[in-house]
């Protein structure tokens, strides 16, 4: 009577969280998410969204999908999707990323290069210029 669909890849639902008076040193993997409300000195790389909460804190470099930030970061952020700042964050250093959101208040002081990754056409003057990719699709 139901038939249940099936997907070819399965769907990572993995979150990872650094608790409060928690202090990690070191590089950290995973292909979930992560929830810093401590501190970590050192590298995170995953696929999915990095929050550092109010108390969290991060000095190193963080490669990740998505990111919120209210607490500190200090070191070279990468995000290919959306950086989100929330108005207690506090950011310094490197940023390369998509998309960029900022509430009033939020503090960043970091060089920043937005990269679309989208594809480079010749506008009239001749100049190179960038297409989003959901212009592309």
């Amino acid at each position: 009577m139901f038939t249940e669909k099936k997907s070819n890849s399965p769907q990572v639902l993995e979150r990872n969280t650094i608790a409060k008076n928690t202090s990690i040193t070191g590089d950290i993997k995973s292909e979930g998410d992560f929830r810093i409300d401590g501190s970590v000195e050192g590298t995170i790389n995953t696929n999915g969204r990095v929050v550092i909460g109010v108390e969290g804190s991060i000095k190193g470099t963080v490669e990740c999908e998505n990111a919120d930030i209210e607490g500190i970061f200090s070191g070279k952020l990468m995000v290919s999707e959306l950086l989100s700042l929330k108005k207690t964050a506090k950011i310094s250093g490197e940023v390369t990323i998509n998309q960029l959101l900022v509430e009033p208040g939020a503090l960043f002081n970091a060089t920043c290069e937005m990269d679309y990754s989208g594809i480079k056409e010749l506008n009239r003057n001749g100049s190179k210029k960038r297409k989003r990719k959901e212009e592309t699709a």
